[in-house]
């Protein structure tokens, strides 16, 4: 019998940490796999904001029993993976890690500092690689696991004065392509997902910029900025059983900036 489209997207079941996840893409893709029926781990540095950002969704689902809140810093590996065992011991696991924090620092490659340098490498490669190693070992017990990588459209073309997050993102996709060659055996999916231009708080100087904008909206042929909702319908595809085939990739969800010249 054909596989109904419901049950390829279909996440009972499953348990889901997506880091970062108190606004922005992270906001919306958490919001998007417990939609899916996935029970759901929301992220954040400040406990009482991830909860807030939980209790909210609660009320849109009617219930908050799939709804759990983890806080750490992402650059204390440490505090990180305390956090991380205590939350595997209370849900028994995680199936699903979808790596999206991150930060930006911006400057003239002169004039990057190195502290600021380690800081952006700190949490947006080395915390996802922690991250994904501590987690894939319950995975590889279990025989399941997903990871979805929040890399950057900078994995492919840069722009100036942003070298630690385009190293940081370009070796985020690559370090996905190792974790497949280690883990796909196990019936492990590493991916990326790479998006363009998103209107977040990440981006609210460029956003503030009317040259930028319009810049964004001309080089873009979708000829806007993409929103965060943009990102959680692929995501939640690559988490799904319909991707079940799909690892080491990543995928560009940037309304064709990179298509085009």
């Amino acid at each position: 019998m054909p596989v109904s489209p419901a049950d390829l997207f279909d996440l009972t079941g499953r348990r889901a940490l997506v880091t970062g996840s108190t606004r922005g893409i992270g906001a919306a893709v958490l919001d998007t796999l417990a939609g899916a029926g996935a029970t759901v781990v929301r992220h954040g540095r400040d406990r009482q904001t991830v909860e807030a950002a939980n209790a909210a969704l609660a009320a849109d689902l009617g219930t908050d029993e799939r709804l759990h809140a983890v806080a750490f810093d992402m650059a204390d590996t440490e505090a990180m993976q305390a956090a991380v065992t205590e939350l595997e011991q209370r849900l028994g696991g995680i199936d699903i890690l979808v790596n999206n924090a991150g930060i930006q620092h911006r400057a003239p490659v002169l004039e990057f500092s190195l502290s600021a340098w380690d800081q952006v490498l700190a949490v947006n490669l080395t915390a996802c690689f922690a991250l994904s190693q501590q987690l894939a070992h319950g995975m590889v017990e279990r025989g399941y696991g997903k990871i979805i990588n929040i890399c950057s459209v900078q994995n492919k073309l840069v722009r100036n004065a942003t070298a630690a997050y385009a190293a940081a993102k370009s070796a985020l996709g690559t370090l996905g392509q190792v974790m497949c060659a280690d883990w796909a055996k196990h019936g492990i999916q590493v991916n990326g997902i790479a998006p363009g231009y998103i209107a977040t708080e990440l981006n609210a100087a460029l956003l503030d910029d009317a040259d930028f904008t319009s810049w964004v909206q001309g080089r873009t042929p979708a000829a806007r900025w993409g929103k965060p909702e943009d990102i959680s319908g692929p995501v939640l595809w690559l988490a799904s059983p319909a991707a079940d085939f799909v690892n080491g990739q990543v995928i560009y969800v940037d309304g064709g900036l990179t298509a085009v010249m």
